[in-house]
């Protein structure tokens, strides 16, 4: 069942679900961390609706700037911003913020420790028919491996406007991940979001957990679903969203494998270097365990509808069910 104390939405299983684009909740958190704090300003690399800033640019149009298709002067100009002790969001597509100045974010924010958050948005594969140039799989995996950064991939919208406000306060360089396409909305106001900590979102009806699924991002949804359908097969599963990839909640996942015995990790990124990884990495070295990954695997993507792209992939609840399957066999 549910764990009512995450106070989710209960209607997310329901066909007629709210869907709302997560992108839209970053939009409208900036806009309050806007009014919040003075501090707080707003830079754009020529695509401010379709990152959902126009709602801060509208309102503060002085702590506004558009620098224009240059990625590059983005990053740094907002670094510079920090320095004079402003608290600086970027936003641009993941694939060109932080893929096309990876470097210029590593040396002009991580490595001088400057508040700026950079906002990728339209990451992974569900981006659609904009195709493999334009589908940032491998952004998590480039953020987390910086030192200082703080990597943050929200589960839908409400989630993301938390993320953002905490981002705000917190005074750390920052990467917050979000995604294109509307999103079923899993969480309420209530719902419990703090920086660095996982929640639990799912508990079997039935005994301790056979297996735990780890997700993170707009899959969280599908990691319910999942589990929604295995626990009718009297497999239990408890299901954690990721929403912090690094620092990464350690004693959530570790007690997670304690008492479920095998780990499943779901995202829309790369297999390696991502939130697999990263998971793979503690219990190695902490407490090994049986692992499955749901991820893509070594390719690029490709132009499709964003069901078709999910599909092609292996990234549906279908998939999900396969490798929970998969290491429940292993662990036994």
């Amino acid at each position: 069942m549910i764990n009512p104390s995450q106070k989710l939405n209960q209607k997310m299983f329901d066909t007629d679900v709210e869907q709302v684009p997560i992108r839209k909740g970053f939009g409208e958190g900036f806009h309050t961390a806007g009014k919040k704090d003075v501090r707080v300003v707003g830079l754009c690399a020529d695509l401010t609706e379709s990152t959902q800033m126009h709602l801060f640019r509208d309102a503060f149009p002085e702590r506004f700037i558009e620098v224009g298709v240059a990625e590059q002067n983005l990053v740094t100009v907002a670094s510079g911003m920090a320095a004079m002790g402003k608290i600086p969001f970027v936003t641009s597509y993941a694939m060109f913020s932080p893929g096309r100045n990876w470097e210029q974010i590593r040396t002009t924010i991580a490595y001088n420790d400057r508040p700026v958050v950079v906002v990728g948005s339209h990451a992974g594969v569900s981006v659609g028919p904009d195709g493999g140039t334009h589908q940032a799989i491998e952004d998590i995996a480039l953020m987390r491996v910086i030192p200082n950064m703080v990597v943050v991939s929200p589960c839908d919208s409400i989630e993301a406007e938390k993320a953002t406000l905490a981002l705000a306060e917190a005074g750390k360089p920052a990467y917050l991940r979000l995604a294109r396409e509307k999103t079923p909305v899993i969480t309420t106001p209530k719902t419990p979001f703090s920086i660095g900590k996982a929640s639990i979102l799912w508990e079997p009806a039935f005994g301790s957990p056979d297996v735990a699924i780890v997700a993170t991002g707009a899959l969280v949804h599908t990691a319910l679903m999942a589990a929604k359908e295995l626990e009718q097969r009297r497999i239990g599963v408890r299901v954690l969203n990721i929403s912090t990839i690094k620092p990464l909640d350690e004693k959530a996942i570790l007690a997670a494998a304690h008492d479920a015995g095998a780990i499943v990790t779901v995202e829309e990124h790369q297999m390696a270097g991502g939130l697999g990884s990263a998971v793979a990495e503690l219990l190695a070295t902490r407490q090994p365990t049986p692992v499955e990954f749901v991820g893509i695997r070594d390719s690029f993507g490709q132009s499709g509808t964003p069901r078709e792209l999910l599909a092609h992939y292996g990234l549906t609840t279908h998939h999900i069910i396969e490798a929970v399957l998969r290491v429940h066999k292993r662990k036994s």
